[in-house]
């Protein structure tokens, strides 16, 4: 298991990647006798596409650590919903009518999908939820430490502004209202934001979706007017791709300091070109790995490799005292590619330094 550390550029914005609790377990234990061999049936259900990360790096890094852990005898089902939380439920029906032997659970509304997770357990399978903290009697959850997030977003927008973020109009773009994740990143954003700068608009954008954004900042330039917006707090990538769209059809050349989360590739090389002033980079390779090891120790009845991975309390609406790990994140600017997703081998310099963005790239010493 890896432990990362790094170091962001600022001062004020450094934080630790190492992972919560003792994490350095593998596929031995010395807890409880197994109950399941390495034929574990692992069911993953993610909740949508238009985040790059869930096909790119979620599936596929949990997928070939089952197979590590279980000496390639385990399997992952997939299915992604699409957004479409009436779908979803219908895929997590099919995967315990399917009798897998665990689910780790990506909802794409958390609340819609409880009776799901109840079903889950009156048949015997544990539900781990994933990234999101899903409603109904969960038994563990994974997920990045949220509210702080939101935090170093809000954080670095006031630092992008500087002496003027007293004076400062910004517009918050939220997330999608049916993840509690995006609840969450707005509380930590407002810790930093409030009482700083005059939240002119807000707004949550439905299914994450850019296009979504797009029409609500449109709306918000029409109603505040685009030369008195100073910045803007943006949930994710997506998002703030969508947001760039609207200044530059409304004109906007100079575009102020925006935020992001995920460390998509396209939002990588708008902060190489200064287009996004940050995103938040998250390790997935540590989130699905851990997760991946929390759902065949759970299965298998190593119960002290479990809780070393599960050394959080969590709580939804249903269950408290969850077991959960709450992995922290890094902001990620133009400073510190090299160190994030570059020495994490998310990206190669090439990918991000395409012809177009050569230039771009070699001011920002990428080599």
């Amino acid at each position: 298991m890896r432990r990362i550390a790094i170091a962001v550029a600022a001062p004020t914005l450094t934080f630790s990647l190492a992972a919560c609790g003792a994490l350095g377990g593998s596929g031995s234990s010395a807890g409880a006798s197994p109950t399941k061999g390495n034929d574990v049936r692992v069911g993953l259900l993610l909740p949508e596409t238009a985040n790059t990360r869930y096909e790119k790096f979620d599936y596929p890094i949990i997928k070939n650590k089952v197979a590590d852990l279980t000496r390639k005898q385990g399997k992952v089902e997939y299915a992604n919903a699409g957004a479409d939380a009436a779908k979803q439920a219908v895929q997590m029906q099919k995967m315990i009518d399917d009798k897998v032997d665990v689910i780790l659970l990506d909802a794409v509304d958390s609340h819609a999908i409880a009776d799901e997770v109840k079903k889950a357990k009156n048949a015997g399978i544990p539900v781990i939820a994933y990234d999101r903290l899903a409603e109904g009697p969960i038994d563990a959850y994974i997920s990045f430490d949220n509210e702080l997030v939101g935090e170093v977003q809000g954080r670095s927008l006031l630092e992008a502004l500087g002496s003027n973020a007293g004076s400062a109009k910004i517009v918050m773009m939220n997330g999608s209202p049916t993840d509690p994740n995006a609840k969450q990143f707005k509380q930590g954003a407002l810790t930093q934001l409030n009482g700083k700068v005059t939240i002119a608009k807000s707004y949550d954008t439905k299914d994450w979706k850019p296009e979504n954004a797009e029409a609500n900042m449109a709306e918000a330039i029409r109603a505040i007017g685009s030369d008195n917006i100073a910045g803007v707090y943006s949930a994710n990538d997506g998002v703030a791709g969508g947001i760039i769209k609207a200044l530059k059809a409304a004109g906007v050349t100079k575009l102020p300091p925006i935020t992001g989360q995920d460390a998509e590739l396209d939002a990588v090389q708008r902060i190489v070109t200064g287009e996004q002033y940050m995103s938040v980079y998250k390790s997935y390779p540590t989130e699905a790995e851990n997760a991946a090891e929390m759902a065949v120790a759970k299965v298998q009845g190593k119960d002290i490799q479990f809780d070393a991975l599960t050394r959080d309390k969590v709580g939804n609406a249903t269950v408290k005292n969850i077991p959960a790990q709450l992995v922290p994140v890094v902001a990620l600017t133009k400073g510190n590619i090299q160190d994030t997703v570059i020495a994490d081998g998310i990206y190669k310099v090439s990918d991000i330094c395409t012809a177009k963005y050569k230039a771009a790239c070699a001011q920002a010493g990428l080599k």
